[in-house]
């Protein structure tokens, strides 16, 4: 692994904006410009998964001194990726995780950073997350911040599965939720080492909120704060309808549940999704989508087969607090509220 090393003083000084690139040469070549004109000061990282593409070229042709390239041996996907280039960059009291299809807007870092030096025990926060090719719009991946319903499924305030609301000014707050979006989110240094960073065996997908779960069980805090905005592009590497992605979210969103469920609500949540799954899978086969079908089987298949290893991370999350006591949990199913009842706007689950 290679590096170049470069002094970062200002405003944002003792903040790293790491983005995880794999062959995102255009995505760099777009946005790149917005991250290091507005981030005050803050040392911008680059680190390349083994990227096949000329992106480390066109970096070194390019921002020679204004970005460091963190060169990682292989493809780590995003968790194991994450956690390499973050091990090599100590001394930091923050860092950011940034998607390389995010372009930031002035001051975007400020509000981030001044909650977290107000709140000893916040350890992690995001900004508002805007849909770049539809601006008023919020975007699929965090929104105005993640919640969870009982059975552990995944919202956003602003996005309740693929319905997205339109940013009129009703989440310029800031307010704990459940999980912030690894889009973009700044986390402290310290909690996120004492964690050991992202789980390495999901590869990629639902990685921010088993960590932003794990932080919350370690008595730290997750904010959203609707005074920063950034705009992102999201979908860039995998289509939602890919069996893959398809797989990696059931995989994970069972482990996700195995590894930070409370005792006493573990067994009866993975029963009624496992439930739902088989319903979902079933449903995907009627439809003709047998790539999909296959995908939910093989995650249940995989995820009971490693069980062993699960029962391992549980016992480091140290899961213990229940769904009424974890900040952004909808006490109710979103499946039945969005499917059955129609909901389809956040404040007609939550206020």
């Amino acid at each position: 692994m290679a590096s170049s090393s470069l002094p970062a003083t200002g405003y944002a000084a003792g903040v790293a904006v790491v983005i995880l690139n794999w062959n995102g040469r255009r995505w760099l070549e777009q946005f790149l410009p917005s991250v290091l004109a507005h981030s005050d000061a803050a040392r911008i990282v680059v680190a390349d998964n083994a990227s096949t593409d000329d992106s480390v070229a066109w970096l070194r042709a390019h921002y020679p001194e204004q970005v460091q390239v963190l060169r990682l041996a292989e493809n780590f996907g995003f968790c194991q990726g994450y956690n390499h280039a973050l091990r090599e960059l100590p001394g930091y009291a923050y860092y950011v995780l940034l998607n390389s299809d995010v372009e930031v807007t002035p001051g975007w870092l400020r509000p981030q950073l001044q909650l977290l030096a107000e709140r000893p025990a916040a350890a992690a926060v995001q900004p508002k997350i805007r849909a770049f090719h539809a601006k008023t719009e919020f975007e699929y991946a965090g929104a105005a911040g993640g919640y969870l319903d009982r059975l552990g499924y995944p919202f956003c305030r602003g996005r309740l599965f693929d319905t997205l609301e339109t940013d009129q000014g009703q989440y310029d707050d800031a307010r704990p939720v459940a999980w912030a979006t690894g889009a973009c989110m700044l986390v402290r240094a310290e909690a996120w080492h004492a964690l050991q960073g992202l789980e390495p065996a999901f590869f990629a997908h639902m990685e921010e909120i088993d960590l932003c779960w794990r932080l919350w069980n370690a008595g730290h805090e997750v904010w959203y704060h609707g005074g920063s905005t950034v705009y992102h592009v999201g979908g860039g590497t995998l289509h939602k309808s890919n069996p893959r992605k398809t797989y990696l979210n059931f995989r994970n969103g069972l482990a996700l549940l195995y590894k930070n469920l409370a005792p006493g609500e573990l067994w009866p949540t993975l029963l009624q999704r496992t439930l739902l799954d088989l319903a979902a899978a079933a449903q995907l086969l009627a439809k003709g989508q047998t790539g999909d079908f296959q995908a939910i089987l093989r995650a249940h298949w995989h995820f009971w087969q490693k069980l062993g290893y699960w029962r391992q991370r549980r016992a480091l999350a140290k899961p213990h607090l229940r769904a009424a006591q974890r900040p952004g949990t909808y006490n109710g199913s979103l499946v039945w509220a969005y499917f059955a009842q129609g909901k389809r706007r956040f404040s007609e689950l939550l206020p």
